[in-house]
């Protein structure tokens, strides 16, 4: 009963040191881990705990460890002296399995600096003013791109293209698309 204890508290210790590092939650704080999971410890010993869960979570991350290569790290650090036991191993690959994924995703939402698009709508309409008369009822396209970051409001951006520009757009397209065709077949 007490090993599964100890592995109930070693994973949520685990998924909140994910969930405050990883996935943003600044409710998570080592107050409300050691209170929660660890009210038996005196400060120093959570504090120790903590910091060796947090190295080893991190070097799994910063490795983005597969399967067999867990296995290897947490079998070494469980041989080393002041390392690891088998049931902390055993809990710790059990958390990369359920986490991996959705870390990796956040660490690469979090290292992007740019601006993605995250939406495009388009459609030709009918131009029904304009200085020239000549240009009345001629096609135009328009397209609104939704450009943004994850977790940050957007901006919209809204382009009108006449006929030539639409063409002119068309054929730097199939360049770019003959270029890539080009450098695939290269390799």
């Amino acid at each position: 009963m007490a090993d599964a204890e100890s592995a109930k508290s070693l994973s949520g210790l685990l998924n909140g040191i994910a969930q405050s590092r990883y996935y943003g939650n600044k409710d998570i704080t080592e107050e409300l881990l050691k209170r929660e999971l660890y009210p038996d410890l005196s400060q120093d010993e959570f504090k120790a705990l903590l910091e060796k869960m947090v190295g080893l979570v991190k070097s799994i991350v910063s490795a983005d460890m597969d399967l067999n290569q867990i296995e290897a790290f947490l079998t070494a650090q469980s041989k080393k002296q002041g390392g690891i036991t088998a049931e902390q191993a055993a809990v710790l690959a059990k958390f990369w399995k359920n986490h991996k994924k959705k870390i990796r995703e956040s660490m690469i939402s979090q290292i992007k600096w740019e601006n993605t698009l995250k939406g495009m709508k388009w459609r030709i309409d009918l131009k029904s003013q304009s200085r020239n008369a000549d240009q009345v009822n001629t096609p135009v396209a328009i397209v609104e791109m939704e450009i943004g970051k994850n977790g940050k409001e957007s901006e919209f951006l809204c382009l009108e293209f006449n006929e030539t520009r639409i063409n002119q757009m068309l054929k730097r397209l199939a360049i770019i698309e003959a270029q890539q065709c080009f450098k695939s077949l290269q390799t």
